[in-house]
């Protein structure tokens, strides 16, 4: 039986655990047998201890064997996405159908949105009738069928990992780079995939704002995933701007299904093509990343990509109209409009992504804790872009609201997110690096 206060104490002073003892204390927090306060303890110790690189594989291995585990054929290449949360990222909904129309099958288990930045799971919930929360053998069926599945979390699988989330969450110890790599890459082992590609954030809009953080968890999510023998691959970009036009759920839809169609931003489509074109060589589809982007782009000109979509969409009884899809309608927005305009001419050279998150949240579009409902037809669209001329009184955002409580917080944010200047600033890499290429 394990000590537990040996256990806290050894990691405490800066002590290595043995996969044992991890593996009994993870089995006595599910149990109910280690109290929280105990748990809470050692989590600080790691938080200020960090675990080496074996503690950390066996703490991954014990969080991912803690419930159920998706299981596809093992001679089946199998891809998973996973995105450390920006404002306005709606990658996954471009990514998936781009990839997976090219044969390269794709598995997403996703979450929902959390303070200011976004969960694919919500964006997609803006579609009527659409089944987001799928059983195993769902899952598994229409993998198989069609070539991917987007699904919300499931608690039988990795059960472990969202306890200890919880606990991290009241504690403050979320941001500790092995405790975030080894909650992403559990549920990854237990989602079934076998090869991963990671989109690390960083910049003000980001979960880690600094960027050598990001590549430390960069690092540490390739070194982990390569542990368990996945093959795995991260790019770094950049958070430090909303990514693409429209930031909320409902609109994010609508960018997605523009890019899809050959059009939207330049940011988002750019993003896509490097994604997609990640998840190809990972696939072993490609042999560069540029022979990936040609494919990923010709997906999009032929119409397979979109078409997939609406495969996907129909596949989990969601409704969306042809209309739509044509570009001809739009997906439902808030029916009150305010803008946000310029004080001066000039040119954009700011635009805060953390702002922009928080006014969306306090337009209803995002949640203060788990659980909360959202509106998901809110949504805030950047009229102009980092590097964009405005004049004065020109409009430089556009909110979409239904309730007044908070819309003259989220108009202040959002007029504190853009900077004009006398001359557009230079140009930032949206992709920084790739990690995990050899």
């Amino acid at each position: 039986m394990l000590d537990i206060l040996a256990f806290i104490e050894q990691k405490r002073d800066g002590k290595v655990h043995d996969s044992i003892q991890i593996e009994n204390f993870v089995r006595g927090c599910m149990d109910g047998s280690v109290p929280d306060y105990q748990i809470a303890a050692w989590l600080m110790a790691v938080y200020f201890r960090s675990l080496n690189s074996e503690e950390l594989i066996s703490f991954t291995r014990a969080l991912a064997d803690s419930g159920d585990k998706i299981v596809f054929p093992e001679d089946m290449v199998v891809l998973d996405k996973h995105s450390t949360g920006g404002v306005g990222d709606k990658t996954t909904l471009i990514v998936i159908p781009i990839v997976s129309s090219l044969g390269v099958p794709i598995a997403k288990l996703s979450g929902r949105g959390l303070g200011f930045t976004g969960g694919t799971i919500d964006k997609l919930s803006s579609i009527p009738g659409i089944s987001l929360q799928l059983e195993a053998r769902e899952f598994i069926n229409q993998v198989m069928e069609i070539g991917c599945a987007i699904s919300g979390h499931s608690k039988a699988l990795a059960p472990a990992e969202g306890f200890f989330y919880a606990l991290r969450d009241v504690t403050g110890t979320v941001p500790s780079i092995p405790l975030i790599a080894s909650s992403i890459v559990s549920k990854k082992l237990a989602g079934g995939a076998n090869r991963f590609v990671f989109d690390v954030k960083f910049g003000n809009g980001a979960f880690m704002k600094k960027k050598d953080e990001s590549i430390a968890l960069a690092e540490t999510l390739v070194g982990l995933a390569k542990a368990f023998d996945k093959k795995a691959l991260a790019l770094l970009t950049n958070m430090n701007a909303p990514l693409g036009r429209w930031v909320g759920n409902s609109a994010e839809v609508q960018e997605a299904l523009d890019v899809l169609r050959g059009d939207g931003p330049q940011d988002t489509r750019n993003l896509c093509l490097s994604l997609s074109a990640a998840m190809l060589l990972i696939a072993d589809r490609v042999k560069t990343m540029e022979e990936g982007i040609a494919c990923a782009q010709k997906a999009i000109e032929s119409g397979k990509a979109l078409r997939q979509f609406k495969k996907l969409i129909e596949f989990q009884k969601g409704r969306l109209s042809d209309a739509v899809l044509a570009g001809e309608e739009m997906m439902p927005l808030a029916g009150k409009i305010a803008e946000v305009k310029s004080d001066r001419e000039g040119y954009i050279t700011a635009c805060n992504a953390l702002n922009v998150g928080l006014a969306l949240r306090k337009l209803g579009g995002g949640r203060m804790k788990k659980g909360e409902n959202i509106d998901l037809t809110v949504a805030i669209e950047l009229l102009k872009k980092t590097k964009d001329h405005v004049d004065a009184k020109e409009p430089m955002a556009r909110i979409y609201f239904n309730n007044e409580n908070s819309l003259e917080e989220a108009l202040n944010l959002i007029r504190d997110a853009f900077v004009v200047g006398e001359a557009p600033p230079s140009s930032e890499l949206l992709v920084e690096r790739i990690i995990g290429i050899d």
